[in-house]
Parts: structure tokens; sequence; C-alpha cells
């Protein structure tokens, strides 16, 4: 076995071992941006590096917060995947088009590759950044308020909290509790 594999096998169990750990792999990766801010405030530089990265955490949060089938593009056949649009029908968890976890990584990965390139002067390059601040909180604005709308038009909410709970009853999984 090559150390290379070796070392693929030994980031891949910690990943299965970080996998129940939710609220410490959040707080790791908010360390984590924490720690880019500031080198890029320190460093007074790589604007366009900090721009692409919250660009493309901007694109994880969206995928994140899609269902996996997205009820707009959905075909009229019944295999039984689409959303509920009426009180009266079946309650159907929402699957999301980029799981937790994978969201989770895809942006730490992100995150220490953009911090890595902060070290390289040539990925330095010089731009006017209040510009790029401001054309990204348009940008993030926009795409939020056109989430928003689909997520009121399908009538879906990609959170567990305020949404009905099902217990068992008897030992019976799945039933509903009656009052």
């Amino acid at each position: 076995m090559s150390a290379l594999q070796r070392i693929g096998q030994i980031y891949q169990s910690l990943l299965d071992k970080s996998v129940p750990y939710l609220i410490a792999r959040w707080v790791t990766f908010g360390t984590l941006i924490l720690a880019f801010i500031a080198r890029i405030f320190l460093a007074q530089g790589w604007y366009i590096v900090t721009y692409g990265l919250f660009i493309y955490h901007l694109n994880l949060f969206l995928a994140f917060l899609t269902p996996k089938i997205d009820p707009a593009f959905a075909d009229d056949n019944d295999d039984g995947l689409e959303l509920p649009t009426r009180s009266t029908e079946e309650f159907r968890p929402f699957i999301r088009r980029l799981p937790e976890f994978k969201f989770w990584l895809a942006a730490t990965k992100a995150t220490v590759i953009a911090l890595i390139m902060t070290f390289f002067e040539i990925f330095n390059i010089p731009v006017f950044w209040p510009i790029l601040v401001v054309y990204f909180i348009l940008l993030f604005c926009l795409t939020m308020k056109r989430q928003i709308k689909h997520m009121i038009k399908y009538r879906y909410l990609p959170f567990t909290f305020g949404k009905p709970k099902y217990a068992g009853r008897e030992g019976h999984v799945g039933n509903v509790q009656s009052q």
C-alpha cells in the first residue's frame, strides 16, 4: 500500500468520525472563516480570492436550501418524489440537493484552499475592493429574494424547526400522535 493511499484512508476515517459532531464541525468552519477574514484584513489584499470564496459559499448555500428534485422542473408523472402542495397531502421529508455534511465539507475545503492562496503573491490581483463588496451584497440580496419566492411558491421549508413532529405510539414507528 502506498503512502498516498494510507493518507487517503486516514483522511476518510477522520471525516467518518466527524459526522455525528455537527456543532463542532460548524464551529471549526466558523473559526476557519474568522482566520481567513483576519488574514485578509491584516494582509490588506487578496480581495479577488475573498470574492470568489464567498460567491462559492453562496452557491453552496443555495444548493443546501433547494430540494433535490426542484418542483419547478418536476414532471407531471407521479413518482412520489414531489413536495406536497396542499394540507391534505401526505407529509414528505425535505430532501436537499446538497446534504449538510457535503455542504460543510465543500465550504471547509474551499476556505482552506483560499487561505493557502493568500500566502502566494500571484493571487493578490489589485482591485478596487468596495465595488466587489457592493456587488456581492447586491448579488446575495437578489439571489436570496429569488430563493425565498421559490420557497413560498412551492411551499417548502428547508429547515426542521416549525414543522409538524410525528411520534410513534406503543412502539410503532410512523404513527401520528392522536389527541
